[in-house]
């Protein structure tokens, strides 16, 4: 098969995003004859990845999601020096698909990088030279059963890959997990987690732990009902899965359709085998007098233990939402001192637009910050027009949305990005409904991506993304930057005390972690939505930082393709 001959037809519909693939299976391409390294990835390894300045072997660096590098070549006083080594443009039948993952990278020689973008397209590249070595395009086969269009909310996303020995793992758009060999890019195997029919749908990078693929779920618009699962890693089959919509503490038929979906990458503490889940909206979104109660689990962190999927505490941030304020970004473990004991802490900044530190043990609320965004008529109720609902902030996209925060070891500061823009929202009855009509229970607009009713509010201080540091233990924001632009995506906090992200204007910053000032830039021609990530490459001397750019990310109209890879000589 051609490079070129596109494998999914990507379109913008009024149910949402439609992608129908178009090929009869997945395909590899081997665009070079280099070999890839033989190097068993193996548990141990995983467990000192967040310490390793050689490697970035998961989405959030380590199990704890601090997107911390240990690399210790770029430096305040000397990243002005920091520059482009090599890019990597994305295949123009992906362009429609968006850039918000973060690749993955092996220690061999040379080092290996695994690459994603939406729709279900994986990259092995020789991350020393720039060169792709073979590429992955997903399409269902009949080991997926039937081929049924996926239609899915915001975005053909793919944000990364798992891997363990031998093998990759990546989510796909149509709510499947496939196994693919490393050094070959050939499929292995293929689970499917729900029937592509009933609405779900998957982009989060997986987390493997202990031979399990520890996954979740997505489609919180369409009348799903969310769950958290593990998958053997050997096999595909199932260990076990657990519903966040528990029919015991919902009331009436409202589990049913409760949504309570896990749609971003877990955090693992593996000293007490815990998983973290960052769990969304409850359904319908907008009209909660269907699901009277507090719909638990939904907007909440859920701990479960990894052996079984027991719940073993959860703290809710939104009781009975009204306004899509998902708890969807990957919390945070890190340990620190409380009262002359050494303890640990989940940190989660929420599209309420708060950080929450929890006590990693019980769930109990230590500290919540000051305001990482603008707040305004926060808690008002929907009414039954939007021009009868005063604008709200945070809106719909929060707050901290799905953006991953970084955690700075040597400020002990957590790094969020958050959306600074009001909504409307309107609440409507909730009759007949059937997939694959959205879930919704009323509607929102944005201001200003969409047709609003009226003018902005005069409190608004027109910035459409803040950028914070804020101390998760006093709650205390340290330093903010803001920016006039759309802006998702994470960061990455560096052992020299940088921290890197990228916004909606193409701008790819490094901030000094403690002060905030910016000390080097780089301007993209795309929109910057992803989320960085670093490694050293010991054979040449270089630590390398690498971002994607492009695909628009949410509300940024500034496409591209483009994969862009900087380094710096020690």
């Amino acid at each position: 098969m051609s490079t070129d001959r596109p494998h999914a037809n990507v379109e913008r519909t009024a149910e949402g995003t439609r992608v129908e693939f178009v090929a009869d299976g997945p395909t590899t391409i081997r665009q070079d004859d280099q070999q890839i390294p033989r190097l068993n990835v193996t548990q141990d390894m995983l467990l000192e990845a967040g310490d390793d300045p050689e490697s970035w072997l998961m989405y959030g660096g380590g199990y704890h999601q601090q997107r911390f590098t240990t690399a210790d070549a770029i430096t305040p006083e000397n990243v002005g020096d920091l520059s482009l080594e090599y890019t990597i443009e994305v295949d123009t039948d992906v362009e429609r698909g968006k850039l918000e993952g973060t690749p993955v990278v092996v220690p061999s020689d040379p080092p290996i990088m695994y690459q994603t973008n939406g729709p279900g397209v994986l990259r092995a590249v020789n991350a020393r030279s720039g060169e792709v070595i073979w590429t992955y395009r997903y399409a269902p086969s009949e080991q997926g059963g039937e081929q049924r269009p996926a239609i899915f909310c915001c975005g053909s996303n793919n944000r990364g890959v798992a891997l363990l020995g031998d093998t990759l793992y990546m989510t796909t758009l149509d709510a499947n997990v496939v196994a693919i060999d490393r050094y070959t890019g050939e499929q292995q195997w293929l689970y499917s987690s729900a029937p592509t029919g009933q609405g779900y749908s998957a982009t989060w990078a997986p987390v493997v732990y202990e031979g399990s693929i520890l996954n979740g779920s997505a489609g919180g618009e369409y009348g799903v009902r969310g769950f958290i699962e593990a998958i053997d890693a050997e096999s595909g089959e199932r260990e076990w899965r657990t519903w966040m919509t528990p029919r015991e503490q919902w009331i009436g038929d409202s589990w049913r359709n409760g949504a309570a979906t896990n749609w971003m990458t877990i955090t693992v503490d593996p000293e007490t085998d815990t998983l973290y889940a960052n769990v969304g909206n409850p359904g319908p979104d907008v009209n909660g007098a269907v699901r009277p109660g507090p719909n638990v689990y939904s907007d909440s962190v859920v701990a479960l233990n990894t052996d079984d999927g027991a719940v073993e505490w959860y703290f809710q941030e939104v009781p009975h939402d009204w306004w899509d304020w998902d708890a969807s970004t990957p919390p945070v473990v890190f340990e620190t001192d409380v009262e002359g004991e050494r303890k640990k802490m989940v940190s989660h900044p929420g599209k309420t637009a708060w950080n929450y530190t929890l006590d990693a043990g019980n769930g109990k609320l230590y500290e919540r910050s000051r305001e990482i965004s603008q707040h305004l008529n926060m808690w008002y109720l929907p009414q039954e027009t939007l021009e009868e609902t005063p604008w709200i902030m945070p809106s719909a996209d929060g707050g901290s949305e799905w953006n991953p925060a970084s955690y700075s070891r040597e400020t002990g500061n957590l790094h969020v990005k958050a959306m600074n823009y009001p909504s409307k929202f309107q609440w409507d009855e909730v009759g007949e409904w059937e997939y694959p009509s959205t879930y919704l229970g009323g509607s929102f607009t944005v201001y200003p991506a969409m047709d609003d009713p009226g003018p902005a509010p005069d409190e608004w201080d027109q910035q459409l993304a803040y950028f914070s540091a804020v101390d998760p233990m006093t709650g205390e924001v340290v330093w903010q930057d803001t920016w006039g632009e759309f802006a998702m995506g994470g960061s990455l906090s560096t052992t020299t005390g940088l921290t890197f992200t990228g916004n909606g204007a193409g701008e790819f910053i490094a901030y000094d972690s403690e002060t905030g000032d910016r000390r080097w830039q780089h301007q993209f021609d795309a929109s910057v939505n992803s989320s960085p990530m670093s490694w050293y490459d010991s054979v040449v001397g270089k630590q390398y930082v690498a971002v994607q750019a492009g695909g628009g990310g949410l509300r940024s109209a500034q496409a591209g393709t483009t994969i862009g890879v900087f380094s710096l000589e020690e």
